[in-house]
């Protein structure tokens, strides 16, 4: 069965669009890739580049794509009006699904534009939010500077030396081998901090943030992933948010719960559990936890956030923020 393109969603930067590969693709990709200078630092393309390669690739991505092993998207500027293709960048899942490697290249004449660190790391944000994986890795040959200062630009971290082999070159080459997670890459260390302004007493500002264990008939519990262009994009979390002045947690939840979720809860409803206190750089967040087992209304992200009834045994295996970590084991032996 010939596989058909994959229904994902163009991922946009100021300059460029990362989409699909498409058939029509093919005649330009092989006559940017079928070149020395750009094949010599791909470690899986072989040189001299075959033309009927690049239709036999395009497809294989497709099915790539739909299984959720690799995402081989094409770089797509603008010239003249017209699209134009730039060059590729994709990430491999790794075999326990908790990594990413990281490959990319651009055709020769588009060089020196900030082309490839543009890419690599909008396709690297899209990953961390979307998938669930922890680190993105990467490698470039020794004798390839620009690529390493690549990697160093979007985040990533040197992690030692290998050897890869390299089918354009015949043989094993010395690599540099580099490495990031979310704070490398996105520099989400922590949620933001609590509004400048306000007087403070000397040392950290306290954050209060109040969240709820949403818990179903079947006792599972509610966790929502953190969208792409949030702090701590992909981290799972129990829904809630900032107290704001003037607030009560139970009426910050009341709101938040209305707003991200679409459903009505009554303060009787909501039953205090424990209480998250953690320190971050630059604040300390003090968050309680609520219960609650019923509301009106059918939960749905309002946000266009992931959602994941979860349960109880399995809270640990989701990838959560640092304050909402302790709460998993007091949250599961309790249900």
């Amino acid at each position: 069965m010939t596989p058909s393109i994959p229904d994902f969603a163009p991922l946009r930067t100021e300059r460029l669009v990362l989409r699909p590969l498409r058939t029509a693709d093919a005649p330009a990709l092989h006559r940017l890739v079928n070149d020395w200078e750009v094949a010599k630092t791909l470690a899986r393309v072989p040189f001299p580049y075959p033309r009927d390669l690049a239709d036999t690739w395009i497809a294989s991505t497709w099915a790539q794509i739909a299984a959720r092993e690799a995402w081989h998207l094409a770089i797509v500027g603008e010239e003249n009006g017209a699209e134009v293709l730039v060059g590729c960048v994709a990430l491999t899942r790794s075999r326990d699904g908790k990594a990413a490697e990281l490959g990319y290249w651009v055709g020769r004449r588009f060089w020196g534009h900030g082309v490839a660190p543009e890419a690599a790391a909008r396709l690297c944000r899209w990953a961390l939010a979307q998938l669930d994986i922890a680190t993105i890795r990467a490698s470039a040959l020794k004798d390839n500077p620009r690529s390493q200062a690549v990697l160093r630009r979007i985040g990533l971290r040197p992690a030692g030396e290998g050897v890869q082999t390299f089918l354009s070159r015949g043989g094993p080459m010395p690599v540099l081998l580099f490495e990031g997670g979310r704070e490398e890459i996105t520099g989400d260390a922590a949620p933001p901090s609590p509004p400048a302004g306000a007087a403070t007493p000397p040392g950290k500002p306290v954050l209060l943030v109040a969240a709820v264990a949403l818990v179903d008939p079947d006792n599972r519990v509610l966790l929502a992933r953190r969208p792409e262009g949030k702090p701590l994009a992909g981290l799972w979390e129990f829904p809630g948010g900032k107290v704001q002045p003037g607030e009560t947690p139970e009426a910050a939840l009341i709101r938040e719960l209305k707003e991200e979720l679409d459903i009505d809860v009554s303060a009787a409803c909501l039953g205090p559990f424990t209480f998250a206190s953690h320190g971050y750089e630059k604040f300390h967040l003090l968050m309680p936890l609520y219960l609650c087992r019923r509301w009106n209304g059918t939960v749905r992200p309002v946000e266009g956030q992931a959602l994941a009834w979860v349960r109880p045994q399995q809270l640990g295996a989701y990838a959560m923020p640092p304050a909402d970590k302790p709460l998993v084991a007091m949250l599961r032996d309790f249900l």
